[in-house]
């Protein structure tokens, strides 16, 4: 297969990616992810303290596996140094690039200046690029918002500053942080971006349907496009299908072999409890899915969770026939 683009060295054979979600993005639901389609890994983002900690629970985080490659670390923080200290450890174990987030808009994070409050702070993003890309021997790549707030959309700015200081891509949600993830994704903006930028730019932002993919694509140029909430309990999107395409029979298929993932991964019942936040969204194109969804919340095992949905599904199947 050829590569779609490449992050300096690394070939990228494909067009969509998974974004870092935390408690989705974890190995089992990439390790699906990657068999349908997904072009690359990116891991749970993870902070520079967590790792200048080194805490165990941050380092399990950053676990991956070989047939995920190519894999992106991705990291928060608001000082180049610990930074930069962070990056050097979280490359030792291995991962093929180095993103540093720029778009979290938690108010835990982004008000203390980390996340999307580095926007406000164009300098602070140039000293920690700076500092990045002299240091690490992997690529380093950015992902950003547009701005602040609708007052202070410098994205551009910000865009310029990362390709000058060695950054090897971009990837831009098309909102700014007042909005979180509120109105409209601004696709125009991300076009911006692309024409302003030599290196790849991903964009992200209102894909939640297969025709959004290519809607975006033609619409800003971008590179490839990331997808957040439409992929969580959707994998089939990277297959470019839609949930409507999608069989009961093949849900209920994964539904299961994701639960094996997951009790393997995590053990028996910890997987199962981790497990209850990806079903509620296996089923949420179901008919009746409110009704079936407090009940899954309280299962405490994958044969009592496969019952209630294969249960529910016959039950749709008899009420069509009827």
């Amino acid at each position: 297969m050829n590569p779609n683009f490449f992050i300096r060295d690394i070939p990228i054979c494909g067009d969509l990616i998974l974004s870092p979600m935390a408690g989705f993005s974890d190995i089992p639901y990439r390790l699906i992810c990657r068999e349908f389609g997904m072009a690359m890994s990116c891991a749970e983002v993870v902070s520079m303290d967590g790792v200048l900690w080194k805490n165990r629970k941050t380092f399990q985080l950053l676990d991956f596996r070989p047939v995920e490659r190519p894999v992106s670390f991705q990291i928060l923080g608001n000082d180049e140094d610990k930074i930069a200290e962070a990056s050097r450890m979280m490359e030792a174990l291995g991962p093929d690039v180095i993103d540093v987030n720029m778009g979290c808009s938690v108010s835990d994070i982004a008000g203390k200046g980390a996340g999307a409050g580095l926007l406000k702070n164009p300098q602070k993003i140039r000293k920690i690029f700076q500092k990045l890309t002299k240091v690490l021997r992997v690529p380093v790549t950015g992902k950003i918002r547009l701005g602040w707030d609708d007052k202070s959309r410098n994205y551009l700015d910000v865009a310029r500053i990362l390709e000058e200081n060695g950054a090897a891509l971009i990837a831009v949600h098309g909102r700014t942080r007042s909005q979180f993830f509120r109105g409209k994704a601004d696709w125009d903006a991300i076009a911006e971006v692309k024409q302003a930028v030599k290196i790849p730019v991903i964009g992200n932002g209102d894909v939640r349907c297969v025709a959004d993919i290519e809607r975006m694509k033609q619409h800003t140029g971008c590179d490839g496009v990331m997808i957040g909430r439409a992929a969580i309990g959707h994998p089939w999107i990277f297959q470019r299908r839609d949930r409507s395409q999608i069989t009961y029979r093949e849900k209920i298929e994964l539904i299961r072999r994701h639960i094996s993932l997951m009790q393997a991964y995590y053990g028996k019942e910890i997987g199962i409890i981790l497990f209850r936040k990806h079903i509620v969204k296996y089923i949420m194109s179901m008919p009746m899915a409110t009704e079936l969804r407090p009940y899954l919340l309280q299962c405490d095992s994958s044969e009592e969770i496969l019952e209630l949905v294969t249960s529910h599904v016959e039950r749709i199947q008899e009420h069509k026939v009827a």
